[in-house]
């Protein structure tokens, strides 16, 4: 019940808000987003107007390209404070409640926290493990950022600015800087990443890897008339479940990205299978307009096709096991493993075309496109890892000191103690942290960085035999990774897959916080010509 309120807060607090601006406020925001922002406004009886709303894929690309200053701290300011304006969808108490309750719980099962109950049954197994790793990057990251910042403060004065940099500043100068250091800019590269070819780029993906076809359903019934519908088989056509596609905000949706199964795989009682969902929330494109969505976007695309498959490939009989019934620190793992396809040349000459000309994305577009992903990481991951501590320290406390804690104090103190920098709010602040207060990663988000030395590394698996889909690698991927659901501890599965137990290295490199020497390149292709 707590966090189903927690989450109807954040949803009412999110949709009500939104900047209406006239077609001047809106100096430097790309065509695209316009026409998008135009649409919304349209869409809440604001015709005429641009509308800014509280969603991520609406006011992250506002802050990155609007010009006036005032705006994006309006913006800024709006977004960090969901959940927090001590109102009727203010979210504190819930969290407060929540991890008292928890903490009381884990006490009841034998474990001093909600931290030590939750990592027990998961691959890190303990709190110390866990931080053990976010210590490691933070150390490296946290100073990454502050150069960046430094880089971002020396061009703001060269510009003639007599202001420090600040929140609401940090990605509008980051792009700057992006631009200027690679040449390189969002609105260049956004013409060439058109939804469908995206789209179809996952399914060709999980062809090449897993032999899986993809037909798509018009005649099956559906939530929503944006929704599609995919029809799946595997190499010898027979059927291995439903695969629906979700990809447009709209009003009344909960933000972000997610994958769910509205029917999972078993044999236990009958074969069952399975019926997966992936949902974005891309800004839908004014009508007979073509859906072109950021890089980021692409990736995440990616992100959540991995957790389809890990869903729709399931080969076990209890559906308890079934799928991504695994630990949250091993979940994530054939999700992101997938993200490092999306900016391989393969996949770019492939699928990154023009909406309008059809060309494809220039080889020398594509080398600064790629120069340019470890550009900005150290405020990638110290906004991430910010996110991570607060989330664990709310669950290392015991039964006792869990009671009545003032939820914005503690987070503030939090952040403190590792030395966050204030240019970096948390990726997710407390109040609107659904991960932990209304979803499943309480003391669990440090797993997306857990997963990701998982993915970095077990990538290098295809890197070092220079072929993207080796199809030895991909078999032990499908076998104990993607078809495995939770059949045996999750390093055993990692070490049945890749040989040996993970190293770090690569993730510390992919981020550019070590030199790429002596380390497996991606391929530019596979072994065909």
């Amino acid at each position: 019940a707590l966090s189903t309120q927690f989450q109807q807060n954040l949803m009412k607090d999110t949709d009500s808000w939104a900047l209406f601006l006239d077609e001047s406020q809106m100096a430097g925001v790309p065509a695209a987003l316009k026409a998008a922002a135009a649409a919304e406004a349209k869409a809440r009886g604001q015709d005429g107007k641009f509308a800014i709303t509280l969603q991520r894929p609406s006011v992250e690309p506002f802050l990155t390209f609007a010009s006036d200053r005032a705006l994006r701290e309006q913006a800024w300011r709006a977004w960090i404070l969901r959940g927090d304006n001590n109102d009727s969808e203010d979210n504190k108490a819930l969290v407060a409640e929540t991890v008292a309750l928890r903490a009381e719980r884990a006490r009841i099962m034998g474990f001093d926290s909600p931290a030590e109950f939750t990592l027990d049954d998961t691959m890190a197994k303990t709190p110390e493990a866990a931080l053990g790793l976010m210590r490691r990057v933070w150390e490296p990251a946290l100073a990454r950022a502050k150069e960046e910042r430094a880089d971002m403060q020396a061009l703001i004065e060269r510009e003639g600015g007599e202001y420090a940099l600040q929140g609401w500043d940090w990605r509008y100068y980051a792009e700057k800087v992006r631009k200027e250091r690679f040449d390189i800019s969002q609105e260049e590269i956004r013409p060439y990443f058109q939804l469908d070819q995206f789209i179809a780029a996952q399914f060709y993906l999980a062809k090449r890897l897993f032999g899986l076809e993809f037909t798509e359903r018009k005649d099956l019934p559906v939530y929503h008339p944006t929704v599609r519908v995919w029809e799946v088989k595997d190499a010898q056509g027979r059927h291995v479940g439903l695969f629906y596609g979700d990809y447009f905000a709209r009003q009344g949706k909960s933000g972000g990205a997610w994958m769910s199964s509205y029917r999972v795989q078993e044999r236990f009682d009958g074969a069952v299978a399975p019926h997966v969902v992936n949902v974005m929330n891309i800004p839908a494109p004014p009508e007979g307009e073509i859906a072109t969505i950021s890089l980021d976007d692409a990736i995440t695309l990616f992100h959540e096709m991995g957790h389809g498959l890990h869903g729709l490939m399931s080969n076990v009989n209890y559906p308890s096991l079934a799928g991504t019934a695994v630990s949250r620190d091993f979940v994530e793992f054939p999700a992101q493993i997938l993200e490092h396809y999306v900016l391989t040349p393969h996949f770019l000459n492939r699928f990154a075309t023009h909406k309008t000309t059809g060309a494809s994305l220039p080889v020398e577009l594509q080398e600064r496109l790629i120069a340019s992903r470890k550009f900005n990481q150290g405020f990638a991951t110290v906004e991430f890892l910010a996110s991570g501590f607060v989330d664990m320290d709310f669950h290392a406390l015991t039964a006792d000191d869990a009671q009545g804690i003032d939820v914005a104090a503690f987070e503030k103190q939090a952040l403190e103690r590792i030395g966050a920098i204030p240019e970096i709010p948390m990726r997710h602040r407390s109040p609107h942290f659904a991960h932990v207060f209304a979803g499943g990663y309480s003391a669990g988000y440090y797993s997306y960085l857990w997963s990701e030395v998982l993915d970095s590394d077990g990538f290098d698996a295809f890197a070092e035999t220079g072929d993207l889909f080796h199809p030895e690698v991909a078999e032990r991927l499908k076998t104990y990774v993607f078809s495995a659901g939770n059949l045996r501890d999750p390093m055993d599965a990692y070490v049945a897959f890749r040989g040996r137990e993970p190293v770090v290295e690569p993730l510390l490199r992919n981020r550019g916080f070590l030199a790429s020497e002596g380390n497996a390149t991606p391929p530019e292709g596979d072994n065909e010509t």
